[in-house]
């Protein structure tokens, strides 16, 4: 997985960062979401690498092989702004000012904020089958809450759901993976599917995953709240599965024109996780996006 990648650790906002990087030019910045980690982009990022970028793959803070803050009673450790300035001091790190964000769902909310955030760092995002926080959240009705029913489980109190899917993490997250639209286990790369049962079956990680959620709808929404009508500056790319709850409920271009400067947008085959079940599309999709705009 990642050949020829450097599986790295770098301390970051009092937190271990995990990450994968390799290749050489323009920086790219890739994010995972829930319930996967920085393996996601195993069959993608290396593409990307080969077309002349400088990826870094890194797994957001609570997940994977990153560190896990302490809970605090209003979200703030593990809000999305949290998880950009964690990415922001990771590519600060690694030497990389400005940086292409290529993000799907929890990565894909957390590189919108960082667009927000810190816009002279991003030279251009993509997001991948999600619709914004705030509209999400503030609609969330009959028909959404049964087909993401994770956003309100995973944000009870904590140790309910920790201990719940720890009982049984592997039928749980493959559960989640199956759910949200057109994709069967055997869609899924195996060796990044040992990946994310690697991660997910480790306490600590769905505990960070719970947090994540609870963060969701406190810090993240008033975030969001306070930023009504703010746009990405940067040129955005959005991608949704045709077959997926995000692409069933939402005009998901609509959604988003309001909210960028300048947009590309398409469905791709599949349902959430079509970044597993088809990465080829992707990345032809995502590799012409990023020509020219080094």
């Amino acid at each position: 997985m990642f050949e020829g990648f450097a599986d790295r650790r770098l301390e970051i906002e009092g937190q271990t960062i995990a990450c994968f990087e390799g290749g050489e030019g323009p920086a790219v910045l890739m994010l995972h979401g829930f319930p996967q980690t920085r393996a996601l982009w195993a069959r993608i990022g290396p593409g990307l690498a080969a077309a002349g970028h400088r990826v870094v793959a890194a797994d957001l803070r609570g997940y994977g092989d990153s560190g896990q803050p302490d809970w605090a009673d209003d979200g703030r450790n593990h809000s999305f702004r949290a998880m950009a300035r964690d990415m922001a001091g990771l590519m600060t790190a690694l030497g990389a000012d400005r940086f292409h964000i290529v993000a799907h769902d929890r990565g894909a909310r957390v590189a919108h904020r960082m667009a927000l955030d810190a816009p002279g760092r991003v030279a251009s995002v993509t997001l991948m089958d999600i619709v914004p926080t705030r509209r999400l959240l503030e609609g969330y009705d009959l028909a959404l809450g049964k087909a993401y029913w994770h956003w309100t489980f995973l944000a009870q109190p904590e140790p309910f759901p920790e201990d719940l899917i720890g009982s049984a993490p592997d039928r749980f997250f493959e559960a989640c993976l199956l759910g949200w639209g057109a994709a069967r286990l055997a869609d899924f790369d195996a060796g990044q599917l040992a990946a994310y049962r690697a991660a997910w079956r480790r306490p600590e990680v769905i505990a960070g995953m719970c947090r994540d959620y609870r963060a969701a709808l406190t810090a993240d929404l008033a975030d969001d709240r306070a930023d009504a009508g703010a746009r990405i500056a940067a040129p955005a790319l959005v991608l949704w599965g045709a077959d997926g709850a995000m692409g069933r409920m939402y005009d998901v271009a609509a959604e988003w024109a309001p909210q960028c400067t300048a947009m590309e947008a398409a469905a791709l085959p599949g349902g959430h996780f079509f970044p597993d079940t088809c990465p080829d599309r992707v990345l032809e999709r995502v590799r012409g996006f990023l020509a020219g705009r080094d």
